[in-house]
């Protein structure tokens, strides 16, 4: 419903609607009383997204105004509902006073929540990022910015190819994605929003970020010679400035990221080896599931990012890995865990406290978790590591800090400013003033009526109070001599006269306006405690960062304590050694042992053509290999006895495949389309996991193409490779090519049953099991009885052709044509059966036996 011309409504409606004019595209919450209204469109869809009940109010064009609201203290569950769903609320509120306005009260946009620029606790998920990310384009190169304005963190990039950006979505998977206007270079996704072209102007983007920063360039942070970074920067700050109505204190810094840092993994890598968020998109059975047993919060969200952007400096691996040895062996992991567990998620809450949002409750948990650390750092006194020892400089105490808010804040606080009761008695003297007389009321009128009876003589005067007329001293009319000159009538009843005198009158004025005066009073001191705690904010956010790495550091030590994992090892030559390594995730869930495999990888074998039946474990055995070098290089302990590890560039995997129905591919097509990445990027120092490739189209295609990208693999991209194949021909390359070696899942029959034993061998596996593995899966008995007389028919077949008919080798060059049948080839061609006298077919079975006897 479109509103009609705003003059033909009421005032307060006029209200509404200019402030709805600016803000046309985010549903507008305007606050009225206790409730939240919204109206016409808003409120429609408002009520169709939240179930919520339809009513009007007022006309317009002559007809009923929808309106819908939700209460005040239920806010936070309605915009929960409505992020979730992708959409975004402007929250209107009352800024004037409704005692003095003439009119409507004044009221404005205070904030506009979007769903990625949530940072309330009850709209977050707490153990995960919540990132605005925003992208620009140009010649093929692309800029991305992303930024967690729940806990400050900014951070760009360049990069080349849409290839790597759809990687870099993939690892960030942003809450919400701001492109220009008519950007359509990658797939839809949801909650992305598109924004005019000037928003992402270079100049522009560069003054915004160094006002931001408050520094003339941003060399300082290594952007300069980076336009496209600076311009997607420039985009997401102007977004957030608009939505948040605030300064940004807690955005001190902007950090480019370099891809040649990390070990770079496509985005079909990190849905195949499922590191924190499974096939079916939820997060049990991820590699973070089994590690994450973090103490904090921030805790946790670190290790995501860790996991999926896994680094390649040697020198930090190192430094992590020690870490983690000094806790084991000190043996203090359960004691700093109990610690870390009462911090909080300071990360967050120093956000709240920049943006002016911080609860009473974010506070006190951040005055809790300044009174631990004293206790943290007794237990880092005992660590000699640097690493840790450079971690415990960086969190500090801060006692001026907690001294201040343990004299500022009563110790268990109420949820909301509006109550009242959050600063502590002492700490302001005109607050306990405002307290005291509100307080103790009461008394004060029990010790007047005293002095006033003992003063007049009169034993049966009284103070009381009404809500019509205040405070008043009643007298009877018996006694009306002697009342004192100094009372002052105020009200006449039939038996008696109430009086009011200067001190009551005083005490009056006081009481009544106490109790609002303190909490306006306390809402006073509350901003100006925030205020203060803005200029150790850097300080403060130095220290959360390192509590998150802290924490992180020693769930690795519990975690290798608890399952048995060992520190890997690093070499500067090219290769991989694994020994008795275990999939970290598999061996968690399985009710079975699981059985460890060995691994050796180097520049003499590249490639293994790993075969086996289907159930056996070639794809576990694969992912495995690619998660413990992924741990290792995230600085975990990995599930292997012994790893060493050289250097790794990037991990491809070319695991299983399903249509893309939305972008028209075929399983056949996604699969050749992951292959040709690899293809294209995987060099000497990438670990590449090949599976079944080739399986989607007929079987001498297949075959062709996985021999193909074999060869290139080894040939070419010189990767280390562990290619799982049913195409037993494959086998043969290791004859062919140095380099190429066989291995296999070992499985045994016993009676018409299969029993996988998951062991990798040396060598070509001797045949698939598929029928074995079909009965286990439910196949009805006599499909499978069938296709074992069928098998046997095709493998008899298969035997005469070879007994009697060598079987031309499929890669083989044809020979040179027979004598023989060239001579037949050349009389077949010129021979007409149907003009053939009988004369004419006995001479030529005369000159055929001589070709037979000149050819024997």
């Amino acid at each position: 419903m479109t509103p009609s011309n705003p003059s033909q409504h009421t005032p307060m409606m006029q209200q509404y609607l200019r402030i709805k004019a600016e803000h046309p595209d985010v549903l507008v919450l305007y606050r009225m009383g206790d409730f939240y209204e919204l109206f016409f469109d808003d409120a429609v869809r408002a009520g169709r997204l939240l179930d919520i009940t339809l009513t009007k109010r007022g006309q317009s064009a002559g007809e009923p105004i929808p309106m819908a609201g939700v209460p005040v203290h239920a806010l936070e569950t309605y915009l929960a509902r409505l992020l979730r769903l992708g959409e975004s609320a402007a929250i209107c509120e009352q800024i004037g006073d409704p005692a003095t306005s003439k009119g409507p009260v004044e009221r404005k946009v205070v904030r506009i929540l979007t769903p990625g620029t949530v940072t309330d606790e009850a709209l977050l998920d707490d153990r995960q990022e919540h990132l605005l990310v925003a992208v620009c384009e140009h010649s093929e190169r692309f800029g991305l910015a992303s930024l967690d304005l729940a806990a400050g963190r900014f951070q760009v990039q360049e990069f080349n190819g849409l290839e790597a950006l759809e990687s870099e979505l993939e690892r960030l998977h942003p809450a919400e994605l701001l492109v220009p206007e008519g950007f359509n270079r990658i797939a839809p996704r949801a909650h992305t929003r598109q924004r005019p072209p000037w928003h992402f102007e270079a100049e522009t983007a560069q003054r915004l970020l160094t006002q931001q920063f408050n520094t003339q360039d941003l060399s300082g942070f290594g952007c300069e010679g980076h336009p496209l970074a600076i311009t997607a920067a420039g985009a997401l700050l102007q977004y957030v400035q608009e939505t948040q109505k605030s300064a940004l204190p807690h955005i001190t810094s902007l950090r480019l990221e370099q891809r040649e840092d990390w070990i770079i993994l496509d985005a079909a890598t990190r849905r195949n080896l499922e590191l924190s968020r499974n096939l079916s998109g939820g997060r049990e059975h991820t590699l973070l599931a089994v590690l994450d047993h973090s103490a904090t919060a921030m805790g946790s969200r670190l290790l995501a990012r860790w996991i999926h952007q896994p680094i390649r400096a040697h020198a930090i691996l190192k430094a992590r890995h020690s870490a983690v040895q000094t806790l084991l062996d000190l043996d203090i992991s359960a004691d700093l865990y109990d610690s870390l567990h009462q911090v909080g998620d300071l990360e967050r809450i120093l956000t709240r406290i920049a943006l002016g949002t911080a609860r009473p409750r974010d506070l006190t948990t951040l005055r809790d978790a300044l009174g631990l650390l004293p206790e943290l750092q007794t237990l880092l006194a005992q660590v000699s590591t640097r690493h840790l020892s450079d971690l415990a400089q960086r969190i500090a105490t801060h006692p001026e800090i907690f001294a201040l808010l343990r004299r500022a804040l009563l110790e268990q606080p109420p949820v909301l400013l509006r109550d009242g009761g959050v600063i502590a008695p002492g700490y302001d003297a005109e607050l306990d003033e405002l307290r005291g007389l509100s307080q103790n009321a009461d008394q004060f009128l029990l010790d007047l009526e005293q002095r006033e009876r003992t003063r007049t003589g009169i034993a049966t005067l009284k103070v009381a109070y009404n809500r019509v007329h205040g405070y008043y001293i009643e007298i009877g009319r018996v006694h009306a001599d002697k009342v004192p000159i100094d009372y002052t009538r105020r009200q006449t009843l039939k038996g008696a006269e109430r009086y009011i005198t200067p001190e009551l009158k005083g005490f009056e004025d006081k009481v009544l306006s106490a109790k609002e005066r303190a909490l306006a009073r306390e809402k006073l001191l509350y901003e100006q405690l925030l205020s203060l705690l803005l200029a150790p904010l850097e300080d403060l956010q130095r220290c959360a960062t390192a509590l998150a790495e802290l924490d992180v550091l020693n769930t690795f030590a519990q975690r290798a304590r608890a399952l048995n994992y060992q520190a890997p090892s690093f070499q500067t030559r090219a290769g991989i050694t694994i020994e008795q390594g275990r999939h970290p995730v598999v061996e968690q869930v399985q009710s079975s042992p699981f059985v460890a495999n060995d691994l050796e990888l180097h520049t003499k074998r590249r490639m293994l053509i790993v075969t086996g039946p289907n159930m056996g474990g070639k794809s576990t055995y694969m992912r495995q290999t690619a998660l413990i070098v992924l741990m290792a290089h995230i600085g975990a302990f990995v599930p292997a006895k012994r790893a060493v590890i050289g250097p790794i560039d990037r991990i491809f995997t070319r695991i299983g495949a399903s249509d893309d129905l939305a972008g028209g591919r075929s399983t056949f097509m996604v699969e050749m389309t992951e292959a040709a990445n690899i293809l294209h990027h995987a060099s000497e120092h990438s670990l590449v996991l090949m599976d079944e490739i080739g399986r989607g189209t007929s079987t001498f295609d297949g075959l062709s193409l996985a021999w193909a990208c074999a060869e290139y693999l080894l040939i070419q991209n010189r990767a280390f490779c562990l290619f799982a194949t049913h195409y037993f021909e494959l086998t043969t390359l290791s004859e062919d090519h140095e380099g190429i070696s066989n291995v296999h899942i070992d499985a045994v029959k016993h009676g018409e049953r299969i029993i996988f034993l998951h062991a990798v061998k040396d060598g070509a596996a001797s045949q698939s099991y598929g029928l074995h593995v079909a009965a286990l899966a439910g196949v009805p008995k006599k499909v499978i009885m069938q296709a074992q007389k069928r098998l046997a028919e095709l493998e008899s077949q298969a035997f005469a052709q070879r007994t009697h008919c060598a079987q031309m080798d499929l890669f083989a060059s044809m020979p040179p044509p027979d004598p023989l049948c060239q001579t037949l080839r050349g009389m077949l061609e010129t021979l007409n059966p149907d003009t053939l006298t009988p004369r004419q077919a006995l001479e030529l079975v005369y000159q055929l036996c001589e070709l037979r006897n000149a050819h024997a």
